[in-house]
């Protein structure tokens, strides 16, 4: 179920919230968790076995890793039995056919290769199963006994399918207590009718000229300026997707009374590599700080292995993201560029001119977009090919013109809107008291506007949800 379907808009979510807010304060966790498996099941049927399982057996673990802490060995031994069943888990739904078609290439004999359909949100709520293992482990948070409370945490329907990944100890006492107030509420649903612009106008209709030029580029009918367009609206395209997804997750979340940390700041508006990852996917970013880079060494350590704490993250963040050389070397790129700015010319570039600072950060971050979307490193690297010249069909400017031209609206759209312009208007008027109604009124017309594009559109799939 989409958070931008009929279903869940007009159906899924108004019965859920209108039974949560009429239900005693003691039963809310259980009817969520309900309307949480229920979500689940409606694409997934047969993997929500799957996920009950992980429930369960992370539900165990921490209860084992818990009455261990007395004796750190035989705690931590739980503890790297939990982390070793989690990962395998993703590993075989994730990464098994990768792992056979990788090593039937080097070896004398195929082996067999099963292709197993990717459990959605897989990645998602395992690596939440693993903050909450390491937490108690640490003692940064106090072990669940209340099995509906963990299985909400892990299922929670508003963040279950592609985040942001939320910490148990971010939530440990809202689990249990939470207020509920028509402030929250409104708040809530003023994020999720802006994430779900994003989504329905912006990504899907920026989505039609993107699949246009990609196909443009791999006939081999693509000019030089086209293949850039593509790109640049494969950029806007995926931070509305997914930024958008998240403004909806942490909306619903103080629709019932929970707060989820920001998932996107701008990234866009970023002046380095750097400032790029601390303002994309801030939850992911945040979770490979915490329980990798630091526990490697994070750069206490000598500059070689600092290099090579770098190198793993970003790694198995490119490899988290999917089971493909393109998606290993996306990550490695950022990896290889995050060290240059540390050791090379980070310092050289803090001095630039502010506008050429973004110039080189949009520039590097567009073309990091073209290892993502494509399909293979083959195809990668024809498209950036096309991008500079080669392999480029020759002729005039007047497809991009063209695309321009049609497009022009929705591109002026996404890039204001990329922008923390919007944001800045928006605190410029203060709090006065014809606001509110204003307000109001705005977003009931977004809102409008969304819902009639929903109507006539085919198309409304998630990005990260493959991931």
């Amino acid at each position: 179920m989409l958070f931008s379907s009929i279903t869940f808009l007009f159906y899924f979510l108004p019965v859920t919230l209108l039974l949560y807010y009429l239900l005693p304060s003691r039963y809310r966790n259980i009817l969520l968790l309900v309307a949480s498996l229920i979500f689940y099941a409606w694409g997934e049927p047969v993997y929500i076995i799957l996920m009950l399982l992980s429930i369960a057996f992370n539900y165990v673990g921490g209860l084992d890793i818990a009455q261990k802490s007395g004796d750190r060995r035989l705690a931590r031994r739980s503890l790297a039995l939990s982390l070793a069943v989690n990962l395998a888990l993703l590993g075989v739904f994730k990464y098994f056919t990768f792992f056979t078609d990788t090593l039937s290439r080097v070896l004398p004999f195929d082996l067999p290769s099963v292709e197993l359909p990717l459990p959605i949100g897989i990645s998602f709520y395992t690596f939440q199963a693993i903050s909450y293992l390491i937490d108690v482990y640490r003692g940064n948070a106090e072990v669940q006994k209340n099995p509906i409370h963990f299985a909400l945490y892990i299922s929670m329907f508003p963040q279950l399918i592609a985040g942001p990944i939320v910490r148990y100890s971010e939530i440990e006492n809202q689990l249990q207590r939470r207020k509920l107030s028509l402030e929250q509420f409104g708040y809530g649903a003023r994020l999720f009718i802006i994430g779900l612009a994003k989504k329905v106008i912006l990504a899907n209709g920026i989505d039609a000229l993107f699949s246009e030029i990609s196909a443009e580029v791999t006939a081999g009918q693509a000019a030089v300026g086209t293949a850039w367009l593509g790109a640049a609206a494969y950029m806007l395209q995926i931070y509305f997707d997914f930024s958008g997804y998240s403004d909806m997750a942490i909306g619903l979340g103080h629709m019932f009374g929970f707060q989820f940390r920001k998932n996107f700041n701008h990234p866009y508006i970023a002046r380095s590599i750097t400032d790029f990852w601390r303002r994309w996917h801030i939850s992911l970013s945040s979770w490979f700080r915490e329980y990798l880079y630091i526990p490697l060494g994070g750069n206490r350590v000598s500059v070689p292995r600092h290099i090579f704490n770098l190198l793993v993250v970003w790694f198995l963040t490119g490899f988290w993201h999917g089971a493909a050389w393109n998606f290993i070397f996306w990550g490695l790129y950022y990896g290889i560029l995050l060290i240059l700015e540390k050791y090379i010319w980070g310092r050289w570039l803090e001095k630039l001119p502010v506008p050429l600072q973004h110039l080189y950060s949009l520039l590097i971050i567009l073309i990091g977009w073209v290892f993502f979307f494509s399909d293979t490193m083959a195809g990668a690297w024809q498209y950036l090919g096309v991008m500079f010249g080669a392999g480029a069909a020759s002729g005039t400017w007047a497809t991009l013109l063209y695309d321009l031209k049609s497009n022009w609206l929705l591109l002026l759209a996404g890039v204001i809107c990329a922008t923390d312009l919007p944001v800045r208007l928006q605190n410029m008027h203060g709090h006065s008291a014809g606001r509110i109604p204003l307000t109001v009124v705005l977003e009931m017309a977004l809102f409008l506007l969304t819902i009639s594009c929903l109507v006539t559109e085919t198309y409304n799939p998630f990005l990260y949800f493959r991931f």
